[in-house]
Protein backbone atom coordinates (compact mmCIF):
# COMPACT_ATOMS: atom_id res chain seq x y z
CA UNK A 1 0.00 0.00 0.00
CA UNK A 2 3.13 2.53 0.30
CA UNK A 3 2.60 4.93 2.45
CA UNK A 4 1.46 8.81 2.47
CA UNK A 5 0.87 8.58 -1.03
CA UNK A 6 -0.26 5.98 -3.51
CA UNK A 7 -2.45 5.70 -6.59
CA UNK A 8 -5.82 6.90 -5.07
CA UNK A 9 -4.49 10.28 -3.94
CA UNK A 10 -6.04 13.09 -5.66
CA UNK A 11 -3.64 15.88 -6.43
CA UNK A 12 -3.65 19.91 -6.14
CA UNK A 13 -0.91 22.32 -7.02
CA UNK A 14 -0.87 25.12 -4.57
CA UNK A 15 0.77 27.79 -7.02
CA UNK A 16 -0.57 26.15 -9.72
CA UNK A 17 -0.52 28.58 -12.81
CA UNK A 18 3.24 29.93 -11.72
CA UNK A 19 6.27 29.01 -13.58
CA UNK A 20 7.59 26.37 -11.18
CA UNK A 21 4.18 24.83 -10.13
CA UNK A 22 3.55 24.30 -14.09
CA UNK A 23 6.56 22.55 -15.02
CA UNK A 24 6.45 20.62 -11.92
CA UNK A 25 2.51 19.71 -12.54
CA UNK A 26 3.69 18.44 -16.00
CA UNK A 27 6.03 16.61 -14.96
CA UNK A 28 3.70 14.89 -12.21
CA UNK A 29 1.02 14.47 -14.91
CA UNK A 30 3.59 12.46 -17.19
CA UNK A 31 4.71 10.34 -14.38
CA UNK A 32 0.97 8.87 -13.54
CA UNK A 33 0.04 11.30 -10.28
CA UNK A 34 -3.69 11.97 -10.27
CA UNK A 35 -3.53 15.76 -10.45
CA UNK A 36 -7.05 16.86 -10.08
CA UNK A 37 -6.31 20.72 -10.45
CA UNK A 38 -4.99 23.70 -9.06
CA UNK A 39 -5.36 26.52 -7.05
CA UNK A 40 -4.28 30.12 -7.81
CA UNK A 41 -6.57 33.19 -6.35
CA UNK A 42 -7.72 35.70 -8.61
CA UNK A 43 -7.54 33.05 -11.64
CA UNK A 44 -10.41 30.38 -10.26
CA UNK A 45 -12.79 28.94 -13.65
CA UNK A 46 -9.38 28.81 -15.30
CA UNK A 47 -8.38 25.46 -16.83
CA UNK A 48 -4.74 25.33 -16.71
CA UNK A 49 -2.91 22.01 -18.21
CA UNK A 50 -6.28 20.94 -19.12
CA UNK A 51 -7.44 21.23 -15.71
CA UNK A 52 -9.41 23.04 -13.47
CA UNK A 53 -7.85 26.12 -11.47
CA UNK A 54 -9.67 26.97 -8.54
CA UNK A 55 -9.10 30.45 -5.84
CA UNK A 56 -9.13 28.17 -2.85
CA UNK A 57 -8.07 25.01 -1.75
CA UNK A 58 -11.12 25.07 0.15
CA UNK A 59 -13.24 25.30 -3.57
CA UNK A 60 -10.49 22.61 -5.19
CA UNK A 61 -11.26 19.84 -2.43
CA UNK A 62 -15.12 20.75 -2.74
CA UNK A 63 -15.45 20.06 -6.84
CA UNK A 64 -12.12 17.70 -6.72
CA UNK A 65 -12.68 15.48 -3.54
CA UNK A 66 -8.66 16.11 -3.24
CA UNK A 67 -6.68 14.61 -0.42
CA UNK A 68 -2.81 16.04 -1.11
CA UNK A 69 -1.27 19.28 -2.19
CA UNK A 70 1.87 20.59 -3.19
CA UNK A 71 3.25 23.62 -2.54
CA UNK A 72 4.77 25.81 -5.32
CA UNK A 73 4.18 29.60 -3.64
CA UNK A 74 6.54 32.40 -2.57
CA UNK A 75 8.11 31.72 1.26
CA UNK A 76 6.48 34.54 2.50
CA UNK A 77 3.12 32.62 0.91
CA UNK A 78 4.23 29.22 2.60
CA UNK A 79 2.80 29.04 5.65
CA UNK A 80 -0.93 30.84 5.27
CA UNK A 81 -0.70 27.85 1.78
CA UNK A 82 -0.22 25.28 4.16
CA UNK A 83 -2.35 26.14 6.80
CA UNK A 84 -5.28 26.72 4.34
CA UNK A 85 -4.50 23.23 3.06
CA UNK A 86 -5.29 21.56 6.66
CA UNK A 87 -8.34 23.86 7.17
CA UNK A 88 -9.75 22.57 3.74
CA UNK A 89 -9.70 18.96 4.83
CA UNK A 90 -6.35 17.94 2.73
CA UNK A 91 -4.40 14.84 4.24
CA UNK A 92 -0.69 15.20 2.95
CA UNK A 93 0.73 18.57 1.77
CA UNK A 94 4.58 18.87 0.74
CA UNK A 95 6.29 22.14 0.87
CA UNK A 96 8.85 22.26 -1.43
CA UNK A 97 9.64 25.83 -1.49
CA UNK A 98 13.23 26.88 0.18
CA UNK A 99 13.55 29.56 2.70
CA UNK A 100 10.55 29.45 4.96
CA UNK A 101 11.20 31.68 7.97
CA UNK A 102 11.94 29.52 11.41
CA UNK A 103 8.99 31.82 12.80
CA UNK A 104 6.55 30.61 9.93
CA UNK A 105 7.67 26.81 10.26
CA UNK A 106 6.52 27.61 14.43
CA UNK A 107 3.37 29.05 13.36
CA UNK A 108 2.14 26.22 11.47
CA UNK A 109 3.61 23.70 14.26
CA UNK A 110 1.35 25.63 17.19
CA UNK A 111 -1.54 25.77 14.26
CA UNK A 112 -1.91 21.99 13.57
CA UNK A 113 -2.55 21.83 17.30
CA UNK A 114 -5.90 22.31 16.35
CA UNK A 115 -6.63 18.93 15.34
CA UNK A 116 -6.83 15.63 16.53
CA UNK A 117 -4.14 13.04 15.57
CA UNK A 118 -6.32 11.31 12.77
CA UNK A 119 -7.25 14.88 11.55
CA UNK A 120 -3.72 16.52 11.41
CA UNK A 121 -2.78 17.12 7.84
CA UNK A 122 0.69 15.37 7.21
CA UNK A 123 2.77 17.94 6.36
CA UNK A 124 6.20 17.29 4.19
CA UNK A 125 9.31 19.84 4.03
CA UNK A 126 9.88 22.77 3.73
CA UNK A 127 12.92 22.36 1.40
CA UNK A 128 12.44 18.83 0.29
CA UNK A 129 12.23 16.97 -2.99
CA UNK A 130 9.12 15.64 -1.60
CA UNK A 131 7.43 11.92 -1.73
CA UNK A 132 7.40 9.19 -4.47
CA UNK A 133 5.75 6.27 -4.23
CA UNK A 134 7.24 4.48 -7.72
CA UNK A 135 5.09 3.07 -9.92
CA UNK A 136 1.58 4.51 -7.85
CA UNK A 137 2.18 8.58 -7.56
CA UNK A 138 4.50 11.28 -7.46
CA UNK A 139 4.06 14.18 -4.95
CA UNK A 140 7.21 16.76 -5.80
CA UNK A 141 10.14 17.37 -7.93
CA UNK A 142 12.02 14.09 -8.08
CA UNK A 143 13.23 12.73 -11.27
CA UNK A 144 10.48 9.70 -11.42
CA UNK A 145 12.59 7.83 -13.34
CA UNK A 146 14.96 7.14 -11.55
CA UNK A 147 12.78 4.77 -8.90
CA UNK A 148 12.22 0.89 -9.19
CA UNK A 149 8.74 0.22 -7.48
CA UNK A 150 9.51 -2.30 -4.54
CA UNK A 151 9.66 -2.72 -0.64
CA UNK A 152 12.24 -0.36 0.73
CA UNK A 153 11.50 2.92 2.25
CA UNK A 154 13.98 5.77 2.01
CA UNK A 155 13.80 8.87 4.37
CA UNK A 156 16.24 11.64 3.49
CA UNK A 157 17.01 15.10 4.81
CA UNK A 158 18.89 15.61 1.64
CA UNK A 159 16.70 15.18 -1.80
CA UNK A 160 20.31 14.37 -4.02
CA UNK A 161 21.26 11.36 -1.31
CA UNK A 162 17.56 10.09 -1.85
CA UNK A 163 17.97 10.47 -5.48
CA UNK A 164 21.65 8.59 -5.42
CA UNK A 165 20.17 5.55 -2.81
CA UNK A 166 17.32 4.87 -5.16
CA UNK A 167 19.54 5.18 -8.56
CA UNK A 168 22.16 2.33 -6.32
CA UNK A 169 19.19 0.67 -5.42
CA UNK A 170 17.72 -0.14 -9.12
CA UNK A 171 21.26 -1.15 -10.14
CA UNK A 172 20.98 -3.92 -7.48
CA UNK A 173 17.49 -4.97 -8.83
CA UNK A 174 16.09 -3.29 -5.27
CA UNK A 175 12.80 -1.34 -5.48
CA UNK A 176 11.50 1.71 -3.05
CA UNK A 177 7.79 1.07 -1.35
CA UNK A 178 8.30 5.16 -0.86
CA UNK A 179 10.55 7.79 -0.59
CA UNK A 180 10.38 10.86 1.38
CA UNK A 181 12.37 13.64 1.23
CA UNK A 182 11.95 15.36 4.99
CA UNK A 183 13.58 18.88 4.16
CA UNK A 184 17.01 20.06 5.50
CA UNK A 185 15.46 23.07 7.65
CA UNK A 186 16.02 23.42 10.98
CA UNK A 187 12.34 22.91 11.81
CA UNK A 188 10.32 20.78 9.47
CA UNK A 189 6.78 19.57 8.79
CA UNK A 190 7.38 15.69 9.43
CA UNK A 191 10.65 13.95 11.52
CA UNK A 192 12.72 11.01 10.91
CA UNK A 193 10.14 9.28 13.65
CA UNK A 194 6.92 10.40 12.26
CA UNK A 195 8.08 8.55 9.06
CA UNK A 196 9.90 5.56 10.08
CA UNK A 197 6.58 5.07 12.18
CA UNK A 198 5.02 4.65 9.27
CA UNK A 199 7.06 2.86 7.36
CA UNK A 200 7.01 -0.28 10.20
CA UNK A 201 3.15 -0.55 9.90
CA UNK A 202 3.41 -0.73 6.34
CA UNK A 203 3.17 -4.51 4.52
CA UNK A 204 4.64 -3.19 1.67
CA UNK A 205 7.88 -2.12 3.33
CA UNK A 206 10.32 -4.58 4.54
CA UNK A 207 13.29 -2.37 5.18
CA UNK A 208 13.81 1.24 6.11
CA UNK A 209 16.96 4.07 4.48
CA UNK A 210 17.13 6.52 6.75
CA UNK A 211 19.89 9.27 5.27
CA UNK A 212 20.54 12.18 7.33
CA UNK A 213 23.51 14.84 8.86
CA UNK A 214 24.63 16.92 11.11
CA UNK A 215 22.73 19.06 13.37
CA UNK A 216 19.83 18.50 15.20
CA UNK A 217 18.65 15.18 17.25
CA UNK A 218 16.23 14.01 14.84
CA UNK A 219 18.46 11.33 13.56
CA UNK A 220 19.24 10.07 17.03
CA UNK A 221 15.01 10.13 18.26
CA UNK A 222 14.37 8.08 15.30
CA UNK A 223 16.81 5.70 16.04
CA UNK A 224 15.86 5.48 19.64
CA UNK A 225 12.41 4.99 18.98
CA UNK A 226 13.17 2.02 16.48
CA UNK A 227 15.26 0.27 19.14
CA UNK A 228 12.33 0.33 21.49
CA UNK A 229 9.36 -0.13 18.67
CA UNK A 230 10.68 -1.64 15.07
CA UNK A 231 10.88 -5.02 14.16
CA UNK A 232 12.00 -4.28 10.59
CA UNK A 233 15.83 -3.68 10.05
CA UNK A 234 16.90 0.42 9.89
CA UNK A 235 20.04 1.28 7.47
CA UNK A 236 20.94 4.69 7.88
CA UNK A 237 23.82 7.39 6.22
CA UNK A 238 24.82 10.20 8.23
CA UNK A 239 26.45 12.91 6.39
CA UNK A 240 29.15 15.18 7.33
CA UNK A 241 31.90 12.96 8.95
CA UNK A 242 34.16 16.11 8.63
CA UNK A 243 32.41 19.11 9.38
CA UNK A 244 33.88 21.64 11.65
CA UNK A 245 31.66 22.01 14.98
CA UNK A 246 29.78 25.19 14.84
CA UNK A 247 29.32 25.75 10.95
CA UNK A 248 26.45 25.69 8.67
CA UNK A 249 27.07 22.35 6.28
CA UNK A 250 24.53 23.16 2.76
CA UNK A 251 21.26 23.14 4.63
CA UNK A 252 20.05 25.72 7.17
CA UNK A 253 19.40 23.16 9.98
CA UNK A 254 23.50 21.38 9.19
CA UNK A 255 25.01 23.02 12.38
CA UNK A 256 26.17 21.18 15.10
CA UNK A 257 25.21 22.68 17.96
CA UNK A 258 25.09 20.41 21.22
CA UNK A 259 26.39 16.58 22.00
CA UNK A 260 24.72 14.04 19.72
CA UNK A 261 24.47 16.42 16.72
CA UNK A 262 27.68 15.57 15.02
CA UNK A 263 28.23 12.51 12.47
CA UNK A 264 30.20 10.80 14.52
CA UNK A 265 28.06 11.29 17.46
CA UNK A 266 25.08 10.50 15.58
CA UNK A 267 26.83 6.88 14.17
CA UNK A 268 27.94 5.83 17.59
CA UNK A 269 24.33 6.47 18.97
CA UNK A 270 22.43 4.63 16.31
CA UNK A 271 24.95 2.03 16.44
CA UNK A 272 23.87 1.47 20.24
CA UNK A 273 20.26 1.14 19.03
CA UNK A 274 21.20 -1.78 16.23
CA UNK A 275 20.73 0.32 13.49
CA UNK A 276 23.50 -0.67 10.50
CA UNK A 277 25.28 2.49 9.31
CA UNK A 278 26.52 2.66 5.50
CA UNK A 279 30.05 3.80 6.16
CA UNK A 280 30.11 6.13 2.92
CA UNK A 281 27.10 7.59 0.45
CA UNK A 282 28.76 5.36 -2.48
CA UNK A 283 27.60 2.05 -0.58
CA UNK A 284 24.09 2.54 0.44
CA UNK A 285 22.98 0.66 -1.92
CA UNK A 286 25.00 -2.89 -1.00
CA UNK A 287 24.69 -1.61 2.64
CA UNK A 288 20.98 -2.29 2.26
CA UNK A 289 21.22 -5.54 0.48
CA UNK A 290 23.55 -6.90 2.80
CA UNK A 291 20.76 -6.22 5.43
CA UNK A 292 18.01 -7.52 3.09
CA UNK A 293 19.93 -10.64 2.65
CA UNK A 294 20.33 -10.89 6.44
CA UNK A 295 16.61 -10.38 7.18
CA UNK A 296 14.49 -11.52 4.28
CA UNK A 297 10.95 -10.69 5.05
CA UNK A 298 8.49 -13.11 6.82
CA UNK A 299 5.42 -12.06 5.38
CA UNK A 300 6.46 -13.75 1.53
CA UNK A 301 3.84 -14.97 -0.18
CA UNK A 302 4.03 -16.53 -3.58
CA UNK A 303 0.62 -15.51 -4.83
CA UNK A 304 2.31 -11.95 -4.83
CA UNK A 305 2.63 -11.28 -8.30
CA UNK A 306 5.83 -8.94 -7.60
CA UNK A 307 7.57 -12.26 -6.46
CA UNK A 308 6.60 -14.19 -9.25
CA UNK A 309 8.26 -12.99 -12.13
CA UNK A 310 12.49 -12.94 -12.25
CA UNK A 311 14.72 -11.40 -12.14
CA UNK A 312 14.00 -10.97 -7.74
CA UNK A 313 15.95 -9.04 -5.76
CA UNK A 314 18.67 -10.65 -3.93
CA UNK A 315 16.48 -11.00 -0.59
CA UNK A 316 13.55 -12.51 -2.82
CA UNK A 317 15.61 -15.32 -3.97
CA UNK A 318 16.60 -15.87 -0.08
CA UNK A 319 13.12 -16.26 0.49
CA UNK A 320 12.08 -18.14 -2.14
CA UNK A 321 15.03 -20.77 -1.50
CA UNK A 322 13.64 -20.98 1.93
CA UNK A 323 9.87 -21.22 1.25
CA UNK A 324 10.78 -24.53 -0.73
CA UNK A 325 12.99 -25.91 1.07
CA UNK A 326 10.12 -25.82 3.73
CA UNK A 327 7.51 -27.47 1.61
Amino acid sequence: MAIVIDQNSKIIIQGFTGKMGTFHAEEMIKYGSNVVGGVTPGKGGQKHLDRPVFNTVKDAVMDTGANASVLFVPPAFAADSAMEAADAGIKTCVAIVDGIPSHDMIRIKRYMRRYTKTEKMTLVGPNCAGIISPGKSMLGIMPGHIYKEGRVGIISRSGTLGYEAAQQLKNLNIGVSTSVGIGGDPINGSSFRDIIEKFETDDETDAILMIGEIGGPQEVAAGEFAKENMKKPVIAYIAGLTAPKGRVMGHAGAIVSAYGESAIEKVEILKECGITISKNPSVMGETVKTVLEKNPPLNFSRGDSAWDTPPYPVYMYVQIHRSENLG
